[in-house]
């Protein structure tokens, strides 16, 4: 068993990527903090950096290269606010990250955060050392989009950890093989390593928790239990009926809804049978609803790029100052509710990011409030969404780092645009129609926060995103011809975003980030916070 169970780690990371997930990758995570690729995966790879302390922390150094994006957006990005709750040991959407600087200090824990440049290879690199008694521990992480996480090194070996298995380290002499085949005989172990170079040990990963008294049979060694952080484990890709967009085109057929195929394509990933899919995707939209009414009610909260807005546009609305168009300006007002209760740290759901969160459920919610749509059509049309992010996960990005805006705001549009043309009765040939219009019409779109705040042009952006996949949804229905496949398309979304200059990926070196309106204000509000 253990020779068909031993793996050496000789391969690069992006060669053991993890297959995306609906609710890993798509709709979530859930949330409080201004950036997923910021807020949430710091809090996933803190969680991890304290299980590696085995819960002992007093003291973290985290390291950012000047040549990546987090040394100029890891205060107002929400990295710090996320990477303190998972050293914590909190969820992402815990009511105490509001207070994470008063936190971290009663539970006694210490971060410091250092510039050096290390040579890292990805914009959104963490480096941390995390000392918990004489102990120092390492690891190094990185944000790949959307709460997606890959961790690449633990204490100086080479790992490719997504946070989505029960992860045993075995350190020691004389940990030998038949301790580990025992441990794998009798537990649902899907991979074994044998630790490389000078390090003596295994590295074990299963989809079942690791039970105590399998641990107490290892109290001669030195042991680490990594958590899952995500919500789906991680899966064999033979269980899945496609992988991609392209296999999706062929197999499909016109009888079968969209929704059915989400269905069937999660159950598979996760494992979960479809009515336990469903009643997920059922609890995810119950998020959406309950950010958008606490958005709604337009609080002003201090330390905000941009002041309470949603309650200014109802009265325009009610005054008939503007533009008539009741979806429209519906969609418009519930964007802005969205946006604003993300920024005041309530809990939303990334659907795909935290940065382009209102887009979809601000578009499908309009339409169905507008039209008295039932919520059992609305879980309908974010599966079709959730199905369609699938597709561009696993041929693009959704990180505006790697992508822009048309890596976050287009994605959420194309998610959006099927999933209403799914909400209306469309057939699947007409959700991915619509879901190519949308992409067609944001491909290119830079990412340049102002004042290095995930508040505008945000807000605009995710407005004109949600109106694009109204208009692509319609236009598909009404038989208007995409001409180019959606599998195409993100293909092509793929290449314009390795074409983009950095400068204008998200790392405020580009665009409106480096205006002087946004520098100004930038200051303006470090002297606020006193920073």
């Amino acid at each position: 068993m253990l020779d068909s169970l031993r793996h050496w780690r000789n391969r690069n990371c992006e060669e053991t990527l993890s297959l995306p997930s609906i609710f890993n990758d798509v709709l979530g995570p859930v949330m409080r903090g201004p950036s997923s690729s910021h807020s949430a995966a710091a809090q996933r790879i803190g969680r991890l950096a304290r299980d590696l302390a085995n819960g002992r922390l007093q003291r973290v150094v985290v390291d950012y290269d000047p040549s990546g994006s987090l040394v100029t957006t890891h205060r107002t990005q929400g990295s710090d606010l996320g990477l303190a709750g998972g050293l914590l040991g909190w969820e992402a959407d815990d009511e105490r990250l509001k207070d994470y600087p008063g936190e971290l200090k009663k539970a006694g824990i210490e971060v410091e955060v250092r510039y050096l440049d290390y040579g890292a290879q990805h914009p959104n690199t963490y480096r941390l050392a995390i000392q918990g008694g004489e102990t120092t521990r390492s690891l190094t992480a990185i944000s790949t989009g959307g709460g997606i996480i890959e961790v690449q090194e633990l204490d100086s070996f080479p790992v490719c950890l997504h946070g989505d298995l029960h992860e045993l380290f075995i350190l020691g002499h004389g940990a030998g093989d038949g301790l580990v085949s025992d441990l794998a005989k009798h537990h649902d172990v899907v991979e074994i390593a044998r630790l490389p170079g000078e390090h003596s040990g295994w590295h074990l990963r299963s989809r079942s928790p690791w039970q105590q008294d399998q641990l107490e049979r290892l109290s001669a060694f030195e042991v680490h239990v990594l958590d899952p952080v995500m919500p789906v484990l991680a899966a064999d890709a033979s269980a899945l009926p496609f992988l991609n967009a392209g296999e999706f085109l062929v197999r499909m057929d016109s009888t079968t809804p969209l929704w059915q195929w989400a269905l069937q394509y999660e159950s598979a990933r996760s494992g979960w049978s479809e009515q336990q899919v469903f009643e997920y995707a059922s609890s995810i939209l119950a998020t959406m609803r309950r950010s958008l009414e606490l958005g709604l009610q337009g609080r002003e909260l201090p330390g905000r790029l941009l002041p309470t807005q949603v309650k200014s546009f109802e009265r325009a609305e009610q005054e008939r100052r503007l533009v008539g168009g009741s979806i429209q300006n519906r969609m418009i007002r519930y964007v802005t509710g969205i946006m604003e209760a993300k920024a005041g740290l309530e809990t939303i759901v990334a659907a795909p990011t935290a940065g382009s969160c209102a887009v979809l459920p601000a578009t499908l919610l309009a339409v169905a409030d507008e039209s008295d749509l039932e919520d059992e059509t609305l879980v309908r049309g974010l599966l079709a969404a959730g199905l369609i992010g699938i597709f561009i996960a696993e041929g693009a990005t959704f990180s505006a780092e790697l992508g822009g805006c048309m890596a976050e705001c287009g994605s959420a549009a194309g998610m959006a645009a099927a999933g209403l043309a799914e909400m209306l009765g469309g057939s699947p040939t007409e959700a991915l129609g619509a879901a190519s219009f949308a992409l067609q019409n944001m491909l290119g779109l830079a990412c340049d926060p102002i004042a290095s705040r995930v508040e505008a042009p945000c807000l605009g952006k995710n407005a004109m995103a949600a109106s694009n996949a109204i208009n692509s949804a319609n236009m598909a229905l009404a038989g208007y011809l995409h001409l180019v496949p959606l599998d195409q398309v993100i293909s092509a979304m793929n290449e314009i975003g390795q074409a983009m200059p950095r400068e204008i990926c998200c790392t405020a070196l580009g665009g409106l980030s480096i205006t002087p309106a946004s520098r100004a204000l930038e200051l303006k509000l470090k002297d606020q916070a006193g920073l």
